[in-house]
């Protein structure tokens, strides 16, 4: 019997690589492991729709195409270690998989704080279960909710938490501005007066040193000595690559899995990565292999390393280009929207607003060395539709010059 592709990861972006698989050619078997009993779903709903109980799982679950009908499935399952030399992956119940080609689509899981105190109380926002969890706290009458991290779940956690009534909602950061790494300060700053004005409280400057109470948390001690009141924590501060399975094969582990321009890991042809968990470089941009944790990453990913696959397991000649993605992302946060295109992380230092104003729907522009780079709406439909103006502008740049 011929070895399948084993597709490590069965979320988004698994499911998204065996579909590309199918449309690139390749007929074989494929087996796709997954740790969560559940069907591949969308994940940015949670923090939102179903943290605030306007959308079920039925609704988040995605509709596998056709072409992935015969597909083998191990869900609850986990990939423990892999020998990539011997081409085999070995799963937490002893089953080995041999394989010809391994699709690395293992993703994130959320970073937790090493700080002393109880651990009850404290949440993440990453799967199904967390935002269930999560929904049965906040909905309690007189919830005091503490946010840790003003980033995009952090900020979309509390602006869900004020909708439903918490009493308090207070989000802690040690930056000085919410969602400041990708935004940059003109727009963070905006950002900060929108949720302050809808009713979000704000302790910036200030990381969290400890976690009060006996059996569960009822206070978080910041490192500038305050000490907020809490029945709910939130923790939202990064996310770190599931990649331990793939210790010592000599792949560049240090921040999710390092691959070629082609997706490739550790120059291996039969070992691709995709989702956010690859680091590669954007040769939009530059030679810089960065990964991007955005939702449009494992559908692009997924459409350009399944074709680079099939070609080799075929012996056919990809003859692709480098990748370069346009990344996207949005985030619906209170009545508003950001939504962006491009990398606007790259021009920080040069920003500039390009229609509207920043006291109401606005669209900043972000430049490197001149050129633009990344756009990012804030506001409503007026908002939306200017930057949607601008994609085609970033589509139809050339890749720089080295």
């Amino acid at each position: 019997m011929t070895a399948p592709i084993v597709v490590a990861g069965a979320s988004m972006a698994g499911l998204r690589a065996a579909e590309q698989l199918r449309a690139a050619g390749w007929d074989g078997p494929i087996t796709l492991v997954g740790d969560e009993p559940h069907m591949p779903y969308n994940r940015p709903p949670l923090s939102k729709e179903v943290l605030a109980g306007k959308a079920t799982f039925d609704s988040l679950a995605f509709r596998p195409r056709a072409s992935v009908a015969d597909v083998r499935w191990r869900l609850g399952a986990t990939i423990v270690r892999a020998a990539l030399d011997r081409q085999v992956v070995e799963l937490d119940d002893g089953e080995t998989l041999p394989y010809r080609g391994l699709v690395v689509a293992t993703g994130m899981r959320p970073r937790r704080l090493r700080c002393p105190g109880p651990v009850a109380g404290r949440h993440t926002v990453r799967t199904l279960a967390d935002a269930r969890g999560l929904r049965e706290v906040l909905t309690r009458p007189g919830a005091r909710v503490v946010v840790v991290g003003a980033g995009f779940i952090g900020c979309e956690v509390a602006a869900t938490a004020v909708a439903l009534g918490a009493a308090e909602v207070t989000v802690v950061d040690p930056l000085p501005l919410p969602m400041v790494g990708p935004l940059g300060e003109l727009l963070a700053g905006a950002l900060l007066a929108r949720h302050r004005d809808r009713g979000v409280r704000f302790a910036l400057g200030a990381g969290v040193t400890a976690f009060r109470g006996e059996d569960r948390v009822t206070g978080v001690a910041l490192a500038d000595g305050r000490v907020l009141a809490a029945d709910v924590v939130v923790e939202s501060v990064g996310s770190v690559a599931n990649t331990e399975w793939l210790e010592g094969n000599g792949l560049d582990l240090s921040d999710g899995v390092l691959t070629d321009e082609h997706l490739r890991a550790g120059g291996r042809p039969d070992v691709i990565a995709v989702g956010d968990v690859a680091r590669f470089p954007n040769a939009r941009y530059d030679g810089v292999p960065r990964r991007v944790e955005h939702w449009s990453i494992p559908t692009d990913t997924a459409k350009h390393a399944a074709k680079v696959l099939t070609a080799h397991l075929t012996g056919a000649d990809h003859a692709l280009a480098p990748f370069a993605p346009l990344p996207t992302f949005w985030s619906d946060q209170h009545d508003f929207r950001l939504h962006s295109f491009g990398a606007p992380a790259l021009g920080k230092d040069d920003v500039r607003v390009l229609d509207g104003g920043l006291d109401g729907d606005v669209l900043v522009g972000y430049h490197r060395d001149g050129r633009l780079v990344g756009v990012v709406a804030l506001g409503g439909q007026r908002a939306a539709a200017a930057a949607a103006r601008y994609r085609a502008e970033l589509l139809q740049q050339p890749a720089p010059t080295a």
